[in-house]
């Protein structure tokens, strides 16, 4: 066994003396390639270099990087690229040069321009007819490289909106995304409707390679027929649009719904006849299916969130309901009223009461409203000031920008409120109504009481005649709790209807400062009303006015 082994041992040793006299090839020092060709979005590349010898890498560009930079022997290395900055094309050269021999070997990298580009993220948005205002919005990534402007298609800016942030291309030609933002609004036609978005250059210099639209198709609006059934899907399309805290209870027949009466014969039986709409939660006006509830004589809104806050129109939907009698929009934030509001011709009682009216809308007058009997307006503030002289605030509400202007340019109570004869009801309390209340005498649009009318009714005394007649049949009128001030007319402290109007808490009494820092209130307040019934002896004496 022992002479096997040293026999192996002494084959082994004659094996490596063989080798060790076998001339060992040389490496040429070389590259695999001598070009390198990417996009403009940059990247990663492999060359090898071959070499018995060390070895530094080289380049002058900084947008090329070698790893590794330096080496001994054969090597693959890594090209990092980064991403291009200008629409032109680029180039590099890296030289690797050999240590030992000074021997350079030198390659190209080439590198593409970015092409101007203006693309999209989805080409085309499809949306719901209907859905809530913080629901009605969706967002669109712009991929680009060059400023652009949003270009909406004619008659698409009445239900499409956008916001379009700085676009900062702080990276030359490199493209950046950027995030439009658009708004929708709710599709209240049986058809559905679509929209082109353009994105454009704003130079009409650049002409982009790649350039996208956007395509918006939205759906029709749910089918509502007019009857019972489309009643009951009105309501409840109207309920859910307001954000309503209460639901209705749909397992039961509509009449029997909460805050809903239906008529209970004639040809619109079981059709809605009244509907109440109660603490609610809405930044717009009174939803489109309000225009199905055709056979309605009274609807009532109230109790919006935040009502301080809104600027709200109540939207031409319910000026389509010509039956409408009695209509209730209060505390829900309206600033105006659409001029269509006057076809609501056969209303008989409106109450706009808590609202933010800076004015009287131009809409609300007695050609417009032949049988509006009673109309309610007061407490439409936006905030609480008692001094309006020293207020910071503008638009507050509170029918501050309502009052005429006298010869002097002083303030007056708006005469176009007075002048509507037909009314029963007028409520104008809790405002910001300032300056003084006209005598009227020699005002023409007034007429005057005349002998025969006086002696045609026991109960009128002679001290009216020729005494401007203004609004003969109120019978509930409150002014109280504004900042008028100056000198009570004799129409008014001898009106015949004076003492239905509790006039010591409805009319007299005026609270805070005007806008020219002085006190309101009249300064020829009676203490009673013992001066009035000297005239109208005939009156059962009103207790209530002691």
């Amino acid at each position: 066994m022992k002479n096997i082994i040293y026999r192996i041992s002494i084959l082994c040793v004659a094996f490596v003396s063989i080798l060790a006299c076998v001339p060992q090839q040389n490496v040429d020092f070389d590259l695999d390639t001598n070009l390198i060709e990417i996009g403009p979005e940059g990247g990663v590349k492999h060359i090898n270099v071959s070499s018995d010898d060390n070895w530094i890498a080289t380049v002058q560009e900084p947008w090329v990087t070698v790893s590794p930079a330096n080496g001994v022997g054969s090597v693959e290395c890594k090209i990092i690229i980064d991403s291009a900055l200008a629409v032109t094309s680029r180039e590099a050269v890296v030289r690797i040069e050999n240590q030992v021999t000074k021997d350079r070997k030198d390659f190209t990298v080439k590198q593409d321009g970015f092409d101007y580009q203006i693309t999209v993220s989805e080409p085309e948005v499809s949306l719901e007819s209907y859905a809530s205002l913080n629901e009605r919005n969706f967002n669109v990534k712009v991929n680009t490289n060059v400023p652009f402007e949003v270009v909406l298609p004619e008659g698409s800016s009445d239900w499409l909106s956008y916001t379009l942030p700085e676009l900062n291309l702080d990276r030359g030609a490199r493209p950046r995304n950027v995030t439009v933002n658009f708004k929708w609004n709710i599709n209240f036609n049986p058809e559905g409707r679509e929209a082109l978005i353009k994105f454009n250059p704003k130079s009409d210099d650049v002409v982009p390679a790649v350039k996208h639209d956007l395509k918006i198709v939205q759906d029709a609006a749910e089918d509502i027929e007019i009857g019972v059934k489309g009643d009951s899907l009105a309501l409840i399309a109207i309920s859910r649009a307001l954000g309503c805290w209460t639901e209705y209870e749909t397992s039961e027949r509509m009449e029997f719904w909460e805050g809903v009466e239906v008529w209970q014969s004639g040809e619109n039986k079981g059709r809605v006849k009244k509907a109440e709409f109660y603490m609610f939660g809405t930044k717009e006006g009174i939803p489109f299916q309000v225009k199905y509830l055709t056979a309605a004589e009274e609807l009532y809104f109230f109790g919006n969130t935040n009502t301080f806050l809104l600027d709200v129109d109540p939207g031409e939907h319910i000026c389509e309901l010509e039956n409408l009698r009695k209509l209730t929009i209060g505390a829900y934030g309206l600033s105006t009223l659409p001029t269509s509001f006057k076809n609501l011709k056969n209303l008989e009682y409106l109450d706009l009461s808590s609202n933010n009216f800076q004015d009287v809308p131009d809409v609300l007058t007695p050609e417009n409203f032949p049988k509006l009997t009673a109309l309610i307006m007061n407490s439409c503030m936006r905030n609480t000031i008692y001094d309006l002289s020293n207020t910071t605030k503008k638009n507050f509400g509170g029918f501050f920008e309502a009052m005429d202007v006298d010869d002097a340019g002083n303030k007056t109570f708006p005469k176009r409120l007075l002048m509507w004869d037909n009314l029963d009801t007028l409520r104008l309390s809790v405002n910001y109504l300032e300056g003084t209340i006209p005598d009227f005498e020699n005002d023409p649009s007034f007429p005057k009481w005349t002998a025969e009318e006086v002696n045609a009714c026991d109960t009128l005394p002679s001290i009216l005649i020729g005494m401007p007649k203004i609004l003969p049949n109120t019978d509930f009128f409150a002014i109280n709790l504004n900042r008028l001030h100056g000198t009570l007319p004799d129409w008014l402290l001898y009106h015949p209807k004076l003492d239905l109007w509790y006039p010591s808490s409805l009319v007299f009494m005026q609270e805070g400062k005007t806008s020219y820092g002085t006190s309101a209130g009249f300064d020829n307040e009676p203490a009673n009303l013992d001066y009035y019934y000297e005239h109208y002896r005939k009156k059962k004496y009103n207790p209530a006015n002691l």
